[in-house]
């Protein structure tokens, strides 16, 4: 249950601690979002309907579009809300279930992003056993148990941080709720939700992060060692350098924002980091994978040919 509290709602004050609305900020932050959708919506859609992509590969990049459209969706629109308003209000309930969502999609991606590139080892140096090992019942598999544990991952912190008594500032320096905000807030200890943040948080973040790295390691040592040819060379660092550059623009601000020490974290620092996982690299993934994939460039050429003809016809 919710311990009584005095504030029963938060003033979210934004990328900038400034109550005036502020229209250019919105009118960027509005583009960066309507391309996230836009791409990441055109690449689902992509998979879901071309019978060419509906290979494990596919599938998880299915995945990762629906959770870059949703990972934006939880936090961008109230930001935009907010930088056209002068009541900056979020309630309490909202404010838990927005934390709750955020860890619950970032978690999920951090997982998935980690299975892709087990996926791709598999794909390139257990070729001969791809379809036995990544089969349609495994993918499901993987699939379900990311988003469950994900789940829980983020139900330990919004339950956890729903206990915490709030009873005096309710301005957030931040333009959605997250942990750390939220603690500096709290009235009382807050030792264990920290010590969660730093080691779940932290854990759930690194792991992942190392078997990924893990992967690409393999991958890269047994095409140097195992291929003799240069063009097939060429191609499987290709397929890999789509997810590689998601990794690396996902997990470099994840991991600098929740593994290193409350103390010596920056609010300002903090907020141009979190806009850069949950509003920028959302938008870049769909561009990366349409520029650098070839199979997704003409899935993509085919569909909007079809829709021309019909539009002529």
């Amino acid at each position: 249950m919710l311990n009584q509290t005095s504030v029963t709602e938060f003033i979210l004050l934004g990328v900038r601690d400034i109550q005036e609305p502020q229209p250019f900020l919105f009118a960027i932050f509005f583009t960066i979002y309507f391309v996230n959708i836009t791409g990441n919506g055109a690449i689902l859609m992509i998979v879901i309907l071309d019978p060419r992509l509906h290979s494990p590969m596919y599938f998880f990049l299915g995945n990762l579009a629906c959770l870059d459209i949703s990972y934006s969706t939880v936090t961008v629109p109230k930001m935009l809300e907010n930088l056209l308003s002068t009541n900056k209000a979020i309630s309490l309930l909202g404010c838990i279930t927005q934390l709750h969502f955020f860890h619950f999609l970032g978690t999920t991606e951090s997982l998935l992003l980690a299975v892709m590139a087990f996926d791709r080892f598999v794909a390139i140096c257990r070729p001969l056993h791809y379809s036995v090992i990544m089969n349609w019942q495994v993918c499901i598999l993987m699939a379900v148990t990311i988003w469950t544990i994900a789940f829980l991952h983020a139900l330990l912190h919004s339950v956890m941080t729903s206990r915490l008594s709030f009873c005096g500032l309710n301005h957030i320096h931040h333009f959605f709720c997250d942990v750390k905000p939220l603690l500096e807030l709290a009235c009382g200890n807050t030792e264990l939700n920290l010590w969660l943040l730093n080691t779940v948080t932290g854990t759930i973040a690194s792991v992942p992060f190392f078997l990924t790295f893990l992967s690409y390691f393999y991958i890269i040592t047994y095409l140097f060692l195992k291929t003799r040819s240069c063009s097939m060379l060429h191609k499987a660092l290709s397929t890999c350098a789509s997810h590689f550059m998601v990794v690396v623009l996902f997990y470099a601000p994840v991991l600098f924002t929740y593994i290193r020490p409350t103390s010596g974290s920056s609010l300002d620092q903090d907020r141009i980091i979190a806009i850069m996982y949950s509003v920028v690299t959302p938008a870049l993934n769909p561009l990366i994978y349409t520029l650098r994939n070839k199979e997704v460039r003409s899935a993509l050429n085919r569909k909007v040919r079809r829709c021309l003809l019909l539009e002529e016809i």
